[in-house]
């Protein structure tokens, strides 16, 4: 007898658990199939030296009471359990460039964000509240930021232009630079970036900013949890390699990499869409959608470094930083000189355990552009596959780690003494442990000439083969989970999914 599952879920990314525990709460018999050695897509961590790295998710936004994030994971039933820590209210998130010593905060809650930059740009206070109210008008257009209402997008806000929109509401140069600094979240080619993307995402920080304890991967275990008590299968090192149609040309199930069949009714596809369009075959796929899709430009990868510190000897910091070179380099951060990298870094610390003062551990990510590592781009390497690639890539690495350390030793000048052990992961590591078509942070470029361009619908051209994920509209944490519930909406019907969630909201004002 084949075992045949109500849903079949291709990917265990955020977007794909998020809409498995969605349906397997409605009484779907679900399973979901990852082929790595560990769930969570960008949520994934890793342990060195007894001590736990995030590779993708190093802080997350709208998490307080009510807020929307929160919502989300109350309705998944997870946000009791998920052990958080507030950052810096005066500034979760501090801009910096070149020798200007000045780190300049963004601020949690709307008031105090403009409060804090206030203090450095005092003539600058009307613009900066105008600037806060424009956020959230853009993201109370968008069907689901506020967790129910609102059908559809407005096209109009679609077309914004960040570059033009910041410029229209200041002149001053610097503070467009300082609101524009964290734009390493949506990989950041500020000039053509529609304007919803940076509010989307900056707003859910302004609300609230939170670091995850031990690491984003605490949010996919929970998920996991959640959908093994409703049921749900969950297999890893399970490689889907083989989509199964049959004669009537309906798609019936998957084979794996091991030979594995599962078959399902309906399906959701959360891995690299590229990836999704090989395993349903060009030649079932409209020629204009195919076209589309191909022709989308993949976002920047990413290099990071990874510093174990010797005990108390650096101080804790409850912010990131995110650096540039110079004022200019925030329109194109990552259209970087080779000789001169990095000319961007967000820096980030993890507090001891033993000595909550002090840090046990600093990241440093900066942009990398995947001609860099080609020449090893048929290597492959992950703890379920483990591979090397040779002296030559290890000592390219260990060339890049030296000029990280050079850059942050104008920011921490004894930084050399204070490491313990130095690791790093390439665009390659993105691309073979995510599965993002060439290690690409936040899926593909997004052009506010021409927005709808990379808008795709969680349908299919298949009836009953469903998309959801970071390539599907919008990236980050609160992106995915609200593509997860449109995934879900498709499935089950908007009108079910907006009663539950009304139904939800209403239960919990009525309790408190």
């Amino acid at each position: 007898m084949k075992k045949q599952f109500d849903i079949l879920v291709i990917g265990s990314g955020l977007g794909g658990l998020v809409s498995a525990l969605i349906l397997a709460k409605e009484g779907r018999n679900v399973c979901v199939l990852e082929k790595n050695n560990q769930y969570g897509g960008n949520l994934q961590t890793f342990s060195r030296d007894k001590l736990i790295f995030d590779t993708g998710v190093h802080y997350l936004g709208g998490l307080s009471e009510g807020q929307n994030l929160y919502q989300f994971f109350s309705y998944l039933d997870i946000i009791d359990e998920l052990k958080l820590q507030k950052m810096d209210e005066d500034g979760y998130d501090k801009i910096t460039f070149g020798d200007d010593e000045i780190e300049y905060p963004h601020a949690q809650g709307f008031e105090n964000f403009v409060k804090q930059l206030s203090v450095y740009f005092p003539e600058e206070k009307e613009n900066l509240e105008n600037y806060c109210e424009e956020i959230q008008r853009v993201c109370s257009q968008f069907p689901r930021y506020n967790v129910v209402g609102k059908d559809h997008y407005n096209e109009e806000i679609l077309h914004l232009n960040t570059k033009r929109f910041i410029e229209s509401i200041t002149p001053n140069e610097k503070l467009q630079a300082v609101l524009l600094g964290s734009n390493f979240l949506y990989a950041g080619d500020s000039e053509n970036v529609p304007f919803y993307v940076h509010a989307l995402t900056v707003n859910s920080y302004i609300q609230s900013a939170y670091k995850c304890i031990n690491g984003g991967s605490q949010i996919s275990k929970l998920l996991i949890r959640k959908l093994r008590e409703h049921g749900a299968e969950v297999h890893k090192h399970a490689e889907v390699s083989e989509f199964i149609f049959n004669e009537n040309n309906i798609l019936t199930g998957v084979r794996t990499n091991a030979g594995k069949e599962y078959f399902a009714k309906k399906f959701i596809s959360n891995i690299e869409i590229r990836s999704t369009i090989k395993l349903i075959g060009e030649d079932r796929l409209k020629k204009s959608f195919l076209n589309r899709i191909l022709s989308w430009e993949p976002g920047p990868s990413c290099f990071s470094v990874y510093f174990v510190l010797k005990p108390k000897k650096i101080r804790n910091f409850n912010y990131n930083i995110y650096h540039f070179s110079s004022e200019e380099m925030i329109w194109n951060a990552y259209h970087y000189d080779k000789n001169e990298w990095p000319q961007t870094y967000m820096l980030s610390s993890t507090r001891s355990k033993h000595d909550t003062e002090f840090a046990e551990s600093l990241t440093a990510i900066s942009y990398m552009d995947f001609e860099e590592v080609k020449e090893w781009e048929n290597t492959f390497n992950t703890v379920a596959d483990e591979q090397k690639r040779g002296e030559l890539y290890d000592l390219f690495k260990a060339e890049k780690a030296e000029k990280m350390i050079t850059a942050l030793e104008k920011k921490i000048p004894d930084l050399r003494d204070c490491i313990k052990r130095i690791y790093t992961s390439s665009p390659l590591s993105y691309r073979d442990y995510i599965g993002s078509f060439n290690g690409n942070m936040y899926g593909y470029s997004k052009s506010s000439e021409n927005p709808l361009k990379t808008m795709v619908s969680p349908r299919t051209k298949i009836d009953n083969l469903f998309l959801t994920g970071q390539s599907v509209n919008m990236h980050g944490i609160l992106g995915c989970t609200i593509g997860a519930f449109n995934t879900c909406a498709e499935i089950v019907g908007k009108e079910l999914i907006d009663k539950r969630l009304t139904q939800f909201i209403n239960k919990n004002k009525s309790e408190k």
